[in-house]
């Protein structure tokens, strides 16, 4: 879990956050405490839900099938806009090697380049992407613990510039920042996307999600604390690779700063092999319920590869990459922002789930501490995400509302041949209308009176069968047509 969440992007996000100035250090301890209350009601998720799909199959356990299938959908979108952003941010440390001039043209191959070889790594089976994504994990530590902890030493408060360098009101700048510093923290969901390849789920998903979320923040936050303090704020800005300035500025010349650059560039690709596999996970799940199309569900090979959905989300991911290196100067914050956005929506969905079981059944299985603690953490939850929403800012809220109501017609394109309407039963035929009875007048006819002598249990007389009665609304109710006879007094005798 810890390869996914820690990718190239946090070597690029101390230049993404520069323009904020050290107030964004704020921010990002802010958004540490809300990734935790995430991490934690995730854990108490994948204990209840323990089976692949994450978010979407919280989503659809507490709201049903057409929220299930928008947060598979959201999530899906981050997934592969995600690794746009991550292979933007590998490119620039890539080209602290070769094209150092950054040609545009160059640039794109490059990343398309880094898009496709953790997707042909994913192609080769699940065993594969495990032992490639230890050694990546392993490395990519090496120059965060160092900038988290010798880097400290070096720190010169006179880097750091403007505490609050936007100019903005202390709230908008936080908020901001805040949006951007979240990125960092994608993929905490991880373990519960993929629970169901996991040993003992119940116990090592929200243990790899917790004790994985806290290993992260610390390092990322002293980690970009000592980039602050050691790569002064204008050459911060400007950067393309502040792991690798801040260790040149440390030691001198270029050799430290690259040996920085190969971590970083072995980062990122366990990253993207990791969140590669996320991208065919979720649709994976979804698909095998109806819920997203059926290419998707479909495996190759012993271990099961989804191969449909890693080609198709790396070919969307290329195609959102060289759109942006065309038509945006600030590529990785854009795609940050974007994929950001459609995370947050699973997350509040989730949050919701939690609060929602909470509420109506934790009453019953939980402890009153414990269920007022659960209750705290999924709110909390909530209100971060709801923040988060906001702090994105309205364009990006704009593109990420309409690519994930381009859902809607994916949605009907799959309901279409299943002849339901809603979620339970399929429609009933409407019935063809019956001509009003003829009236009947007075003298023919006239309710027939209950016997003084009954009682309302009293049994039916023998030869003849009770009423049947159904509940109303039932999927077997019946209407029951009553025809009027002529009445003949009795006599009694």
């Amino acid at each position: 879990m810890v390869g996914s969440i820690i990718g190239t992007g946090v070597f690029a996000l101390p230049s993404a956050l520069a323009p904020y100035g050290p107030i964004s250090l704020v921010a990002f301890v802010v958004v540490t405490l809300g990734a935790l209350a995430l991490a934690v009601t995730f854990g108490s998720l994948s204990q209840r839900v323990p089976a692949s799909g994450g978010p979407y199959v919280y989503a659809r356990e507490a709201f049903g099938e057409f929220a299930g299938f928008l947060n598979a959908w959201s999530y899906w979108i981050t997934a592969w806009a995600g690794n746009a952003a991550i292979v933007v941010a590998w490119v620039g440390y890539v080209e602290v090697f070769v094209n150092t001039g950054h040609h545009m043209g160059n640039s794109v191959l490059i990343a398309l380049v880094g898009l496709w070889i953790p997707a042909a790594i994913n192609l080769t089976g699940v065993r594969n992407i495990g032992a490639f994504q230890v050694v990546t994990t392993v490395l990519k530590f090496i120059p965060l613990i160092f900038m988290a902890s010798v880097g400290l030493l070096f720190v010169d408060p006179d880097n750091f510039g403007p505490f609050n360098a936007g100019g903005q009101s202390a709230m908008g700048a936080i908020s901001a920042a805040a949006a951007i510093a979240l990125f960092s923290y994608l993929g905490l969901e991880a373990a519960s996307v993929v629970a169901g390849r996991v040993r003992a789920p119940g116990r090592n998903v929200p243990r790899a999600t917790v004790y994985g979320t806290l290993a992260c923040a610390v390092i990322y936050i002293l980690g970009t604390l000592a980039v602050f303090g050691t790569v002064s704020h204008g050459e911060l800005g400007a950067s393309t690779a502040p792991f690798t300035d801040a260790a040149n500025n440390i030691f001198g010349g270029t050799w430290a700063g690259d040996i920085v650059a190969v971590a970083a560039i072995i980062s990122g690709i366990g990253a993207l092999n990791g969140w590669t596999m996320l991208c065919a996970e979720m649709p994976y799940a979804a698909a095998r319920d109806g819920l997203f199309p059926a290419a998707f569900a479909r495996t190759r090979g012993k271990g099961g590869v989804p191969v449909f959905g890693i080609v198709a989300s790396t070919v969307l991911a290329s195609l959102i990459t060289v759109f942006s290196y065309t038509r945006f100067d600030d590529v990785f914050t854009k795609i940050v922002l974007l994929s950001v956005l459609t995370a947050v929506i699973p997350y509040l969905f989730s949050a919701a789930a939690q609060l929602y079981w909470l509420l109506v059944r934790g009453r019953d299985s939980l402890t009153p501490r414990r269920l007022a603690r659960d209750v705290t953490v999924a709110a909390l939850a909530m209100a971060f995400s709801y923040w988060s929403i906001q702090g994105s800012g309205y364009q990006t809220v704009y593109y990420g509302l309409f690519v994930l109501l381009l859902g809607l017609p994916v949605y009907i394109w799959l309901k279409r041949d299943r002849g339901v309407f809603g979620d339970s039963a399929p429609a009933a035929p409407v019935a063809p209308a019956v001509p009003a009875p003829r009236p009947v007048p007075d003298s023919e006819t006239a309710p027939v009176a209950p016997d003084a002598s009954s009682g309302p249990d009293e049994a039916p007389a023998p030869g003849t069968r009770a009423p049947e009665t159904r509940p109303a609304g039932s999927r077997h109710a019946r209407t029951t047509v009553v025809r009027l006879r002529r009445f003949t007094p009795r006599h009694h005798h």
